[in-house]
């Protein structure tokens, strides 16, 4: 697949082995590689009536940081030493930030549609840990700040968090938050912190992006222990296809579907068995196009 020959895409659910398969590699980070996917983007959502609503985007740089996996063991009289290089280049920093603030405003844009929202008005809140690591989460945290400062983004509101404190204050106050823009480590940490606030992951969107490309992805994994029972959440899909459009600049059509499904959790009976129903898969999906 070429990106001159489509411009976005949907990744099914899938696992990747749990023991060591000769020639196996993972096809989403495949994909990530060769087009150059910079972004992975995980929305997390409640209804609007939940205790806590939460309606916020992780947006994870997805190439660098610890991830680069430059590592070494070596001995010493004291005993073996285990290194990592984290690496931040302004680049990777800027591009993520950029987009960050462009969700920011494309989410905007969705509520002007008529998409419920906790949201008056967009907000970033760049997380970094610069008061410790000054050089590395020190230029992220400045070429992020640059980036956001782009009049066309004017628009926007843009605050910082500690990424400890973060973690604190998304458990504790999860509806502060829009849109969340970290380094490769921590945003794969609150992401997969924040999914568990809404108790599902068959509810939980994803996308890859990169430059004028998009893969829509379910976070959740294929569940071979309930293959063919027809009680698969289908929402995290439909959610990434929404999400998939937003980057195609569909707003209206990606609206479209959020409030279908919100609708579909906010009146609570046809729910898959992951939300306490009895609902079949195909009775969700009839019904949340019903809504449509």
């Amino acid at each position: 697949m070429l990106k001159n020959e489509c411009d976005g895409a949907l990744f099914g659910a899938v696992s990747s082995p749990t023991k060591a398969v000769k020639g196996y590699s993972s096809p989403i980070v495949a994909l990530r590689k060769k087009l150059d996917l910079y972004a992975n983007v995980r929305p997390v959502k409640t209804v609007l009536t939940a205790a806590k609503p939460i309606d916020m985007v992780i947006v994870r740089e997805n190439t660098e940081d610890l991830y680069v996996k430059e590592e070494k063991t070596y001995d010493t009289p004291e005993g073996k030493v285990a290194e990592a290089i984290k690496r931040i280049s302004q680049r990777a920093s800027s591009r993520i930030a950029t987009i960050a603030g462009e969700i920011a405003l494309r989410r905007q844009n969705i509520r002007a549609a008529g998409a419920p929202s906790i949201h008056e008005g967009p907000l970033v809140t760049i997380t970094h840990k610069s008061n410790v690591l000054s050089q590395t989460d020190g230029l992220f945290r400045s070429t992020a700040r640059d980036a956001l400062a782009d009049p066309r983004f004017k628009d926007v509101v843009v605050e910082e968090q500690i990424v400890d404190s973060m973690v604190y204050k998304l458990f504790r106050q999860p509806e502060a938050y829009d849109v969340i823009v970290a380094p490769n480590l921590y945003g794969d940490i609150l992401s997969d912190g924040a999914a568990a606030l809404v108790g599902s992951l068959g509810l939980v969107p994803s996308a890859n992006v990169g430059e004028g490309f998009a893969i829509g992805e379910p976070c959740h994994g294929s569940a071979p222990d309930i293959m063919g029972q027809g009680i698969a959440n289908p929402i995290a899909t439909l959610r990434s296809a929404a999400l998939m459009l937003e980057f195609l600049n569909e707003e209206a059509a990606a609206a479209k579907i959020y409030t279908a499904v919100d609708a579909n959790l906010e009146e609570g009976n046809l729910l898959s068995p992951d939300l306490g129903g009895t609902a079949k898969t195909d009775e969700v999906v009839e019904d949340i196009l019903r809504r449509m």
